[in-house]
């Protein structure tokens, strides 16, 4: 009697406890938000993703109640950044705002225990970057067939720039070098803002970088080639390597808003509808505008579609790639 007595009391206090639990979390998202939200943007200020976080920041300000902070953490391809996301307490003060395709890329070609697809919950796709191939102004490349017949002729005198080894940018290139038969000596950067910087400087003779790069350097910087089939919805003025019959591998980067795993689901299920409304607002796509990108809004389970269909495309491009 007496045992029965005591697994009954030992039911009913796990049962409360569970109840507790529950109830913590429901008034937990009730009270959401409450205190700044943090963004983690794994990059340096002045990139395509750190755009979208600041002109987020600034067009969320009548959607939330309290500011969002962007946070930049740059590092190891994006994945220090990462690392500190995904250990972030799960309670909707912090986010990660990534390049996608940079992040899946890194994730398959450097060892880490991050997975692009799991280690995080999918919130919302909020923009789309696209890599191109880009010369300083005073280049002797006027196109990109000049750009492929002196890396044939020369390729020991060339060097091309991008942001990172196993970023998208770089597999991008890499594509683009392999369909074509040519091979140069990369040089990769931390970051886009760097990237574009020593490209103006010369310091490499093409580069591969974000397309929006462009946007207020037209003076200093040529694109010859958006990297994707049709030119680019923002800088419309670049041809596709699509339309210029040019060989290249489809890789782009849709900007997306990661949470830690075990954030609750209606947390999660607000951030979304939140950064749906955000995505809406002239304010966003305004300030977008002025970097040369634009707002592209996919709720969750679409942008983990997007990139796990991407995993299956960039495969045989990672696979020679060592792991770092």
């Amino acid at each position: 009697m007496q045992r029965r007595s005591f697994f009954k009391k030992l039911a009913t206090g796990l049962a409360l406890t569970l109840a507790a639990g529950t109830f913590a979390t429901a008034t937990q998202a009730a009270d959401w938000p409450k205190r700044p939200i943090n963004i983690i943007v794994p990059y340096k200020a002045g990139g395509g993703t750190d755009a979208y976080a600041r002109a987020l920041a600034a067009a969320a300000k009548d959607v939330f109640k309290v500011p969002v902070v962007v946070v930049n953490k740059p590092g190891s391809g994006g994945l220090n950044g990462a690392n500190s996301a995904v250990n972030a307490k799960p309670d909707g003060y912090t986010f990660m705002m990534t390049s996608g395709g940079s992040f899946l890329l890194s994730t398959l070609t450097r060892k880490t225990r991050l997975d692009a697809l799991e280690s995080f919950q999918f919130v919302a796709q909020i923009g789309l970057l696209q890599t191109s191939l880009m010369v300083p102004v005073n280049s002797p490349f006027k196109n990109v067939a000049d750009v492929i017949s002196a890396a044939k002729a020369n390729p020991e005198d060339l060097r091309w720039a991008h942001s990172g080894r196993g970023g998208f940018h770089f597999v991008g290139g890499l594509g683009f070098m392999q369909k074509n038969g040519i091979q140069v000596q990369d040089v990769p950067y931390k970051g886009g803002g760097p990237t574009r910087a020593a490209l103006i400087g010369e310091q490499a003779d093409f580069g591969f970088l974000g397309v929006q790069q462009l946007a207020g350097f037209e003076g200093q910087l040529r694109a010859l080639a958006v990297n994707s089939d049709a030119r680019d919805a923002i800088m419309k003025d670049v041809p596709s390597f699509g339309e210029l019959g040019i060989p290249f591998a489809a890789v782009s980067s849709p900007v997306i808003v990661f949470a830690p795993q075990g954030t609750p689901a209606d947390i999660i299920s607000r951030m979304e509808t939140a950064l749906e409304k955000i995505a809406a607002k002239p304010e966003f796509a305004e300030l977008l505008i002025k970097r040369g990108t634009g707002p592209v809004y996919q709720p969750g389970s679409h942008a983990k579609t997007t990139l796990t269909a991407m995993k299956a495309d960039a495969a045989p491009l990672v696979e020679g790639l060592a792991k770092k």
